[in-house]
């Protein structure tokens, strides 16, 4: 039914597949912007300040977990602003030439997104603290005793930088930032409205009860929510539906094997490993990862954020703990009870 893995429709992390259907689906203003309130509010404020003054908006971070709009808000501001935006990454960035040939080819109040910054290697973080401070960098030119540094002054630009992990941003590097935002996790609600509109969007006819039904299982996150949009969509096709109807979205959920708490298989494997082996817990996250043959990463930024959540997890200084309410989702018998 679709190239993902089912891991991969509920991960927050994005695909080839998710930027085709983001350059369809991207609101281009924050009224379009559905979620995210009070940094709505806060972002209105923050450009209009600027516009006001006629100058380059400061410096701002934004974290939150993969897929809950930090690209599509620097795409906005940019658009509300009226002014250029380049696109980076830290990971992207392996040489000081690579960071200066960008900055150097900003124009005024254009905007730089550098999307995973936490991961920029500590020379060109260097580099960015003059440019970021004074509009300027310097480069070396030359070797040995003849080299000679020299200063290219910049046009002033705003950073925006994006983590998913802001506590391995820098110190010297975070306090450089004028305004820091962070995204949090949506409704269920606000995640039923993405839904009606992205459906509308694409062309396609779905029932309320049906957007409710895939909202409660896109894990919080728009960008998921989008991905089992279009895998409902696919099956309802399928099946010679001319709407998505609920009975639709439930059947093709649970192709997918998502349940309607929106736990997927791996989730649930998950639950089960720790009811079924450990009693229940605590057990340590490298042991877990074993017993369950998923590795750390995915299980600390994938399963868990979720399960917690949803209260079927804890995670204690002793390890991870499963609730009474996951006993009741899996049909366990809870022994300490």
């Amino acid at each position: 039914m679709a190239d993902f893995k089912k891991q991969e429709i509920i991960s927050q992390e994005e695909f080839p597949e998710d930027k085709r259907m983001d350059l369809t689906l991207r609101p281009k203003t924050l009224s379009d912007f559905i979620g995210q309130e009070r940094l709505k509010d806060n972002l209105r404020v923050f450009i209009a300040a600027a516009q006001q003054r006629k100058e380059s908006l400061d410096h701002a971070l934004f974290h939150g977990s993969h897929g809950l709009g930090k690209t599509t808000l620097s795409y906005i501001i940019a658009q509300e602003r009226g002014v250029d935006i380049k696109i980076t990454s830290g990971p992207a960035l392996e040489k000081v030439g690579d960071l200066a040939a960008i900055l150097t080819s900003l124009e005024d109040k254009s905007i730089l997104f550098i999307d995973e910054i936490h991961r920029l290697n500590r020379a060109i973080e260097e580099v960015l603290y003059p440019a970021m401070e004074e509009y300027a960098i310097d480069l070396v030119v030359g070797q040995g005793p003849s080299a000679k540094i020299l200063r290219l002054n910049l046009p002033r630009f705003t950073l925006i930088g994006a983590t998913t992990r802001p506590s391995l941003v820098s110190p010297p590097l975070r306090d450089r930032f004028g305004a820091v935002y962070q995204l949090n996790f949506y409704e269920v609600e606000e995640i039923k409205q993405i839904i009606i509109r992205s459906a509308k969007i694409l062309g396609m006819r779905i029932s309320s009860s049906a957007a409710q039904e895939i909202a409660q299982s896109s894990r919080f996150t728009p960008r998921v929510a989008n991905r089992l949009l279009k895998r409902v969509r696919d099956y309802a096709q399928v099946k010679g539906k001319k709407e998505i109807d609920q009975e639709a979205a439930r059947q093709a959920l649970e192709m997918l094997e998502i349940d309607q708490s929106g736990l997927n298989q791996i989730d649930r494997k998950i639950l089960e490993v720790l009811i079924s082996k450990f009693n229940g817990g605590p057990v340590g996250i490298k042991t877990l990862a074993v017993a369950t043959g998923e590795d750390i990463a995915s299980l600390e930024e994938i399963y868990e954020p979720y399960l917690i959540q949803l209260g079927f997890l804890n995670r204690t200084s002793r390890g991870r703990v499963a609730t009474e309410l996951s006993y009741q989702h899996l049909n366990f018998k809870n022994k300490l009870c």
